[in-house]
């Protein structure tokens, strides 16, 4: 399939602008760039129920904002199932109000709470911070569960780009903790170790996210490259500290992009895990780019997408 319309004219307009990529900005100032940016392409913020920060200690005492969203008010006869969402950013960039729209989408449609972190950012903080973060979080929310009126049997992990690699090796340590995790919704996950695939090599210029940005984002978030081999930064190919099995892990939904660098990343982790023994589904949308999820505003084709994100959520919570 070629270019979704859309994207393409997205893409051409870019590529006249005088926009600065994020890799030739300073950390500080592609953050703002990115945050001036994100609201221009996504959906309004639908109104819920509730939103609010919480502050939640990661484990060297610092507080982390996670914010709470409720679709409706919490029925403590019944508690609600949640999903854990990890922004994208390729840990340098983005925050909850970057993704304050999608999670909005994913609370009110698939009638859950969702709390969204915002795990410390590199250079500041590099590898492996954002996965403590993240996983410190994760721990919190299920020994807080009921408190918040949060079912603890249905709790999801899930998250965009960066945020889909916390939020699957997350799975995997929720796994090892016995943690009972009821899917990981993973939209266009970074999985790999050394970005050498095909799709990185034919994507890397004129495709939304440039392989420069990438490589930028990860000298930015780890130490030095030898990093790039725990399996923690790569999931699907990273060999240092790995896990003997990825088997037993919650279900996954994959949400990726024609168009995208991390495509074939991203199919040959659904293989990964299906080959584990665990349930996968694997959605490549087509004509899309990455960050797409979060240009529906633009795009009227990613509403499927979030439809069929929703879908996941609800059947794994049984809501459907």
């Amino acid at each position: 399939m070629p270019l979704n319309p859309k994207i393409a004219q997205l893409l051409d307009s870019i590529a006249r602008s005088r926009f600065a990529p994020l890799h030739t900005l300073t950390p500080a100032a592609a953050r703002a760039s990115y945050a001036r940016s994100a609201p221009i392409l996504d959906l309004p913020p639908a109104p819920l129920a509730g939103v609010e920060d919480l502050a939640v200690p990661a484990r060297d005492g610092t507080p982390l904002r996670v914010r709470f969203y409720q679709p409706s008010a919490p029925d403590w006869t019944r508690p609600a199932p949640a999903l854990l969402f990890f922004h994208g950013g390729g840990f340098v960039v983005g925050s909850v109000d970057t993704h304050d729209s999608l999670c909005r989408i994913l609370a009110r449609d698939a009638g859950c709470m969702v709390l969204s972190v915002d795990y410390r950012l590199a250079p500041e903080h590099k590898f492996p911070v954002a996965v403590e973060d993240a996983f410190d979080v994760l721990q919190w929310l299920f020994a807080n569960a009921l408190s918040l009126g949060i079912d603890p049997a249905r709790i999801a992990v899930g998250g965009d780009s960066a945020g889909g690699t916390l939020a699957t090796v997350c799975a995997v340590l929720a796994r090892d903790a016995g943690w009972p995790l009821i899917l990981q919704l993973l939209i266009y996950p970074g999985v790999g170790a050394h970005q050498a695939t095909a799709s990185h090599a034919e994507y890397r210029n004129g495709y939304f996210l440039s392989g420069e940005t990438v490589e930028w984002m990860f000298s930015q978030y780890v130490h030095d490259r030898a990093e790039r081999d725990d399996w923690r930064f790569a999931p699907l190919d990273g060999t240092l500290n790995a896990p003997a099995s990825f088997a037993g892990v919650a279900p996954a939904w994959i949400a990726a992009a024609q168009f995208d660098p991390l495509v074939d990343e991203d199919r040959a982790y659904a293989d990964k895990l299906s080959a584990a023994g665990n349930a996968v589904t694997l959605r490549v949308y087509e004509g899309m780019v990455h960050e797409f999820f979060k240009m529906g505003r633009f795009v009227p084709e990613v509403a499927q997408a979030h439809a069929d994100a929703v879908e996941a959520l609800r059947k794994a919570f049984e809501q459907d």
